[in-house]
């Protein structure tokens, strides 16, 4: 019982679905880190208002 080797559209379509996917996931990276960035800035400018004050 032997598996029949991929064909080759088989090949081109997962090389496909790993570009769309790094490209997700980097978009999802960047949102994150964006969201942690705008998140994060208002509490430092809160601390150093109060420091100053």
């Amino acid at each position: 019982m032997s598996f029949r080797p991929d064909h080759e559209l088989h090949k081109r379509r997962f090389g496909r679905n790993m570009g769309v996917g790094l490209v997700l996931v980097a978009f999802v990276a960047i949102v994150f880190g964006l969201t942690v960035v705008k998140v994060t800035n208002g509490d430092f400018g809160r601390a150093a208002a109060e420091v100053q004050g």
